[in-house]
């Protein structure tokens, strides 16, 4: 056997190698889609198939997004992110202790569990006129309204995650005579991470819908506020630039949660395997 085959032999069974090899195909593969549709866009817009009042085209969005750079768009993306990063961490607070005295005590689940079901069936739009009444046009209803739309999901990730921790588990901690909160940090809580990592992923991607609806009544900065503006103004470029501004925000939060999974969850093989196929 000549060196290339030896070579080539030795690259198809290094694990590092398979590791390596599809990383650019994965990333091709996800912009593929957007990019079609970008594409398809321009050129129904520039053939007048698609009307630009309605639709405008994708280099004009590009151009409307130029032009907010110059005009404090740093500042709407920062306060829409600074609330949905504040009422997120207040909700998944609640919802972690809250979940987690639940899951422990089938009283409480007696006591709390269908209230919370039925308040997790409300809308977002919902709340606000109520928020409005109690709190008024200031920070605190959007913070809240954000809040309420990452607990539960949170609350429901720590619930189910905790009840389907392994009875086994549980027994060697009795065994080890653990105290109720030891075992709760010590084998419940890490036993329900991946539930509740994804409760937390998913109460993520509701914060920042709920905070559009914040912002969309009674707000004077942010993305929800632009949104209304390019409504009142027939500007469906600044809604459009709006909207794609709040998926690649939505995109890039959802990623660095994905990141904090992955790094936490690397001594599950399910995930060694995904890491192997990415």
């Amino acid at each position: 056997m000549n060196t290339s085959a030896i070579a080539m032999t030795a690259a198809s069974t290094n694990p590092a190698a398979q590791k390596k090899s599809p990383v650019l195909p994965r990333a091709l593969w996800g912009l593929l889609l957007p990019l079609t549709v970008l594409l398809l866009a321009e050129i129904s817009v520039r053939f007048a198939l698609i009307p630009s009042n309605l639709l405008p085209a994708p280099s004009e969005i590009v151009g409307t997004l130029l032009y907010l750079w110059q005009h404090d768009l740093l500042s709407h993306i920062g306060f829409s992110s600074a609330r949905v990063a504040a009422g997120f961490v207040i909700g998944a607070v609640l919802a972690i202790t809250t979940g987690s005295m639940v899951a422990l005590s089938g009283r409480l689940e007696a006591l709390l569990d269908p209230s919370f079901q039925a308040l997790r069936a409300i809308p977002s739009l919902a709340w606000v006129p109520l928020l409005l009444l109690w709190l008024g046009i200031d920070e605190a209803p959007k913070l809240v309204l954000i809040a309420i739309g990452a607990f539960f999901p949170v609350y429901m990730g720590v619930v189910s995650g905790i009840r389907g921790v392994d009875r086994r588990l549980t027994e060697v901690g009795k065994l080890y005579r653990l105290t109720p909160y030891a075992m709760t940090r010590r084998i419940l809580l890490p036993a329900a991470l991946p539930a509740i990592l994804t409760g937390l992923r998913n109460g993520l991607s509701l914060a920042w819908m709920f905070m559009v609806a914040a912002e969309l009544i009674a707000a004077s900065q942010g993305l929800g506020y632009l949104l209304t503006d390019g409504r009142e103004t027939s500007r469906a470029d600044i809604v459009l630039a709006a909207i794609a501004l709040l998926a690649l925000l939505g995109k890039i939060s959802d990623w660095g949660m994905q990141q904090l999974e992955h790094r936490l969850l690397s001594w599950r093989d399910t995930y060694q395997t995904e890491g192997a196929s990415a």
